[in-house]
């Protein structure tokens, strides 16, 4: 290992995996033919999606809490902060084990995943919603366990965490029976990549490592290109698995200096791509899930005639989000519009616009109009749907043309925000 950036042995992720065998499954590498042709290269999935919470967060969970109750250090508990995922690992953990676990979510996290926290942890485990954010609930948990003594459990930022997740890399390097030449992984606070990188950056050098961020919450790749673990201000909490303000303060080290590259791509893509892989795949993504896939088109010249490897890393996916997924990817890919347009105050108004304005195609998805007698025109907000992307700038200067137009709304995401 080359560096000063403290990265867990080899000998370290070895016990972590001998650690975690009674409880974590050995997940398939498969092969994607369908991606395979398009980028003229060898693709395969990790299917981490199909560990028994769905998600690789519990190899870290599970490593640090059977540590701890291996030292006797669990007879008050555990308590943990996740937007999900984390929270599943350790409400499993803590059934397997029979500790009990206290753990601290924030209020926006989807209902799915909060009932797959009950499922996992049973009576073994509590749940306190607090906060928008994950860093609000950290903050709480962290105060819970200094003031009851209750051992802390890091979603990322903990050599034994890092340590668990990094089995998952022990497992591609067995599986995959030749070289890997680009590794796709999703980060949030760090903790995954740091355990890619501390197995892949001795057995497999070769391997170009890249952390797929999204775009709303780039928090590791801000703090690299600035030099130090800085928060956002404000982050796009959409992925949730992997939207922090902040990373760790191990993670960044490592990922400052190992990793190869950084690289974010927008929620809109990563709509599109769980949407593909559902109807094309079968496959149930997340939106973190989804990370390492949708960066795909970015790297097409790089990985061409390449073996690559897309770590997916969970499938907790509430079903109620799906048309919010849909509405994003279409926006992503210029299908959905919304306007402001103005409207005679007459009869018939709705009906000229209809027929002069919209192609034979396009469809009205939104519409939201008052009439007020006192003025010549009143404004509507109007949302069409097109067949195809490149009908745009037809609907829009029959608008102008015809007097309707009066604003573009997609380019505001402030009001855009009140129709997703």
């Amino acid at each position: 290992m080359r560096g000063k950036a403290s990265v867990p042995s080899l000998e370290s992720v070895r016990k972590a995996q001998e650690n975690i065998k009674e409880i974590v499954k050995t997940t398939p590498l498969e092969k994607s033919d369908r991606l395979s042709s398009r980028y003229g290269a060898q693709i395969f999935f990790k299917r981490e999606d199909l560990q028994p919470v769905r998600s690789y967060k519990l190899r870290g969970a599970y490593n640090k809490i059977k540590n701890l109750y291996k030292n006797n250090l669990t007879s008050r508990g555990v308590v943990c902060a996740s937007a999900g995922n984390h929270a599943q690992g350790v409400a499993l953990s803590c059934h397997y084990l029979k500790i009990k676990g206290y753990i601290y979510m924030p209020v926006t996290t989807p209902r799915q995943k909060l009932e797959q926290v009950r499922m996992f942890g049973e009576d073994q485990v509590e749940i306190i919603l607090t906060g928008d954010t994950f860093d609000e609930a950290k903050v709480a948990a962290q105060n819970f366990s200094e003031t009851n003594g209750v051992p802390f459990i890091h979603p990322f930022d903990d050599m034994q965490i890092i340590e668990g997740q990094a089995t998952l890399a022990l497992e591609i390097l067995n599986q995959v029976g030749k070289n890997i030449d680009y590794i796709f992984v999703p980060v949030g606070g760090g903790g995954l990549i740091s355990g890619v990188i501390a197995v892949f950056s001795v057995l497999s050098p070769e391997t170009k490592i890249i952390g797929v961020e999204p775009k709303g919450a780039s928090s590791m790749k801000n703090s690299i290109e600035v030099g130090k673990n800085v928060s956002l201000a404000e982050i796009d909490k959409f992925v949730d698995g992997a939207a922090v303000q902040k990373v760790g303060e191990l993670t960044f080290e490592i990922c400052k200096e190992y990793l190869d590259i950084c690289a974010v791509v927008d929620e809109g893509k990563i709509c599109e791509i769980i949407l593909e892989l559902y109807n094309k795949d079968a496959l149930v993504l997340e939106p973190a899930g989804a990370l390492s896939i949708a960066v795909l088109d970015d790297f097409k010249v790089q990985i061409f005639g390449k073996n690559v490897v897309c770590v997916l890393s969970g499938s907790n996916n509430d079903i109620t989000r799906m048309e919010e997924i849909k509405e994003r990817a279409m926006l992503y890919g210029g299908l959905k519009h919304y306007f402001r347009v103005k409207f005679p105050q007459r009869p018939g108004a709705l009906k000229e616009f209809v027929l002069h304005v919209l192609g034979e195609e396009d469809d009205i998805t939104f519409f939201e109009y008052a009439k007020k007698n006192s003025r010549e025109t009143a404004s509507a907000i109007v949302g069409i749907e097109l067949r195809d992307r490149g009908e745009f700038q037809g609907l829009f200067q029959r608008m102008k043309d015809r007097g309707y137009f009066e604003d573009y709304l997609n380019e505001n995401p402030d009001v855009l925000n009140m129709f997703i």
